[in-house]
């Protein structure tokens, strides 16, 4: 398990660091929201860092791409008002007055109509359940709220928990379909400590955000915090090297020093096919890892059996997420859950019924949004054209007037590590930060916990993990200006 004493949102400081101690060669696997992060706080302590993406942009599963005169995330995103560690971020990164606030507008769509789905009254207007039901909705989630220790729910199902407190037809409305769609086999299995975090931590409103929900979406896209980082770890002196993936990372005398890169387009093939890379010049003090935990174990050939059944012990499930350019709006809900176990996918998300279609040249997107098991789910292996054949018909049944000729441009995104699979006593199977060979640090997604992985949550596991890395390299550093001191002093 991590260290708990480390700070959720203190950053580096150096203002203590004892005398004789030299900045530190630190390599990075990864340049989504969790290694810009570290980079940024590591190149701030004075330590000089490369940092290696696979990709040929920055940003990770918050990575953008040009549309319409802007840029557009691949896959969605906003923030929530309890998102307080990115919004700091950007406070300091000096790009705070990019952040701008949206009213909420969320829905659901059950038995063939669309419900908005934000405030207490629209919950109370939610008739495809009994009145007593949604009464008994209601308090339910405001007593899973009022749940401090979460560990209390860590060995019980969300399943489980949902139908006895929230009752079947609760959990055949919302929560089963909900859990079904993120996880799909596994939804019996996934623990309440997850549902716990979407009812706790991102849905807790106080005040006017009850009847107000706030969302928070960056001027421009993730695109400005995404350079806003790189910008400030290069002007620390740091590197960032696109389109570089490390192939593999190699240890002298016990401790990971140096790494293999892939030629240039390695990032077009899976990790499974990559060859191995030509040895990067120069020795690393530290290498810190934010890659998904089944590529770490392709990568670290020197892993011990136990550590890598302890990372393969989580499982992923992949997203699938559709992005179609529309000519007209398909309804006026920004965030639909789709409540509907027939429909094969879980939510439209129509990003442009929560930023103006005027930031896009009047154009609009919307997304359509899937979770998978790629081993399984023929829908990951679809061609583009197949997958729409596949979803419009389903489309139609949220607004019987879409049709084919509404879509001006399509794009399909994929991602094999979209969402860790959260099972019962998830805590006891998450790794330190600190790996089994010394100097080599792993920062994912599947250490997140009992949060749910997002953009925020990333800032925060990038700031905890260099922060770590930072005080490693410090203790390192004063073992050998004191050893000699030492050795004196021991000396008859």
């Amino acid at each position: 398990m991590n260290d708990d004493n480390l700070s959720m949102t203190d950053t580096i400081s150096t203002a203590s660091a004892p005398a004789g101690l030299t900045a530190k060669n630190v390599a990075i696997l990864g340049a989504g929201i969790a290694g810009l992060t570290a980079g940024y706080d590591l190149t701030k302590a004075g330590h000089r860092v490369t940092l290696f993406e696979k990709w040929p942009g920055l940003g990770g599963q918050a990575s953008t791409f040009p549309v319409a005169g802007t840029r557009l995330e691949r896959y969605y995103h906003h923030l929530f008002t309890s998102d307080r560690d990115e919004v700091q971020l950007m406070e300091e990164l000096g790009i705070g007055d990019k952040l701008t606030w949206h009213e909420s507008k969320m829905g659901i769509f059950r038995q063939g109509r669309i419900y908005n789905f934000v405030t207490p009254i629209d919950l109370l207007k939610f008739t495809a359940i009994p009145l007593i039901d949604r009464l008994r909705a209601g308090l339910i989630a405001l007593y899973a709220q009022r749940i401090k220790d979460w560990r209390s729910l860590e060995q019980i199902t969300a399943a489980t928990w949902a139908r006895r407190y929230f009752g079947e037809k609760v959990y055949a409305a919302i929560w089963g379909p909900l859990i079904r769609g993120k996880f799909g086999d596994y939804a019996e299995q996934v623990s309440m400590a997850w549902l716990w975090g979407k009812l706790a931590l991102r849905r807790s409103l106080k005040g006017e955000g009850i009847m107000k929900e706030k969302l928070g979406y960056p001027d421009g896209s993730w695109e400005v915090i995404n350079q806003a980082l790189a910008d400030a770890i290069t002007s620390h002196g740091g590197r960032i090297l696109l389109d570089s993936p490390v192939t593999c990372i190699l240890p002298e005398n016990g401790r990971a020093c140096r790494v293999e890169v892939a030629a240039p387009g390695a990032w077009r093939l899976p990790p499974e096919e990559w060859e191995r890379g030509e040895v990067f010049p120069g020795r690393f003090d530290a290498i810190l890892a934010t890659v998904p935990s089944f590529v770490f174990t392709q990568i670290v050939p020197d892993l011990s059996v136990e550590y890598r059944n302890l990372l393969s012990g989580v499982q992923y499930q992949s997203a699938v997420v559709m992005l179609l350019q529309i000519k007209h709006s398909l309804s006026p809900i920004y965030w639909l859950n789709i409540a509907e176990p027939d429909i094969p996918f879980v939510g439209l998300i129509e990003h442009t019924n929560l930023i103006s279609p005027e930031a896009y040249e009047g154009k609009r997107f919307l997304y359509i949004a899937n979770y998978v098991d790629k081993d399984t789910n023929p829908l990951y292996g679809m061609s583009n054209e197949a997958l729409f054949e596949t979803y419009l018909p389903h489309i139609q049944r949220v607004n019987p007037e879409f049709s084919q000729e509404w879509i001006e441009k399509l794009w399909v995104f994929r991602e094999d590590a979209a969402q860790p699979i959260i099972t019962c006593g998830y805590s006891q199977r998450i790794p330190d930060y600190r790996t089994p060979i010394a100097g080599l640090y792993l920062a994912n997604t599947t250490q997140i916990y009992p949060e749910d992985r997002g953009t925020n949550y990333s800032v925060r596991l990038g700031r905890i993990v260099a922060q770590l890395v930072h005080e490693d390299l410090q203790a390192s550093s004063l073992a050998k200006v004191m050893a000699p001191h030492i050795q004196e002093i021991e000396t008859p």
